[in-house]
């Protein structure tokens, strides 16, 4: 039997992101074009016999119970066989926090994935991906693990297969919140459905990239310097942004003349995520 665990949780980038409309309970209606990076944070979890939930890496200013691993866990709970089963979690963040890489999303997807695992809950991806649509809109698609057209709330998934491309990701080292983006009135939200199949991802656009641009001058700036080595889009609600490139030496050429306000790394895009490929 399985005591431990060792599994990834991927950053995502968002190639496209359309809000097509808002529902009555402030939910926005979107359609995204998902794809994962190999940018990964690392999650070990150790089964316990206390019945317990115990994380052992508490991010700062995030109380335990708001943390996402944290809460993740606790809705697995009620579907244990045996209530004496718990679990330590420790958590090795290398995904940077408010950039709309998903870094939650995919550390509470992971956790979701590795219990289910570890405690042998039998639960299927789509039972999986339902529970972890209570933490967040994002996390579905982390189950889900593959790249991802997906439109309602971000639960309505089709398949996508965007080249894997190379990127430069770049960090305006600005912190966006996402409620701020999605609740601000100036957010467009008016675009039209897309029509099957999709075009090249780089004929689309992030709804929210005017906005935050105008709200965040980092990253109006990361993404003017970007856009001159490669076509560029931020993803998310921000701050990150990307530029895609035709090889990892011509993204690394980039990236040595990184002005030194931001960072960046070079990161390959997936459409399989390493999740699921950990058990």
């Amino acid at each position: 039997m399985v005591n431990h665990l060792t599994i990834a949780a991927p950053a995502k980038i968002n190639l496209f992101l359309h809000i097509t409309g808002r529902r009555a309970n402030g939910y926005h209606e979107l359609e995204t074009l998902f794809q994962f990076i190999d940018l990964c944070d690392q999650l070990f979890a150790e089964s316990t016999s206390d019945g317990h939930v115990t994380v052992l890496t508490p991010l700062d200013e995030v109380p335990v119970e708001d943390n996402l691993i944290y809460r993740a866990a606790q809705l697995l709970l009620p579907y244990r066989k045996d209530t004496t089963q718990g679990v330590r979690l420790t958590l090795q963040k290398k995904i940077p926090m408010g950039g709309g890489l998903g870094g939650g999303s995919s550390d509470a997807a992971s956790t979701l994935i590795a219990l289910n695992h570890l405690w042998s809950l039998g639960l299927s991806r789509a039972q999986l991906a339902g529970i972890g649509l209570q933490l967040g809109a994002d996390v579905p698609v982390f189950v889900h693990g593959e790249a991802t057209l997906a439109r309602g709330v971000g639960e309505q998934f089709t398949t996508a297969k965007p080249d894997e491309a190379w990127y430069l990701l770049v960090d305006p080292k600005v912190h966006v919140s996402t409620a701020e983006v999605f609740n601000h009135p100036e957010l467009f939200r008016a675009s039209a459905p897309l029509e099957l199949p999709l075009k090249d991802w780089q004929s689309y656009r992030n709804d929210c990239q005017p906005l935050v641009s105008s709200l965040y001058p980092q990253v109006a700036k990361a993404i003017d310097w970007l856009v001159e080595y490669a076509p560029t889009r931020m993803t998310g609600t921000g701050a990150c942004v990307f530029g895609c490139f035709s090889s990892q030496a011509a993204a690394q050429e980039a990236l040595a003349e990184l002005p030194q306000e931001f960072s960046g790394f070079v990161t390959r895009g997936l459409n399989t995520s390493p999740a699921w490929q950990c058990l």
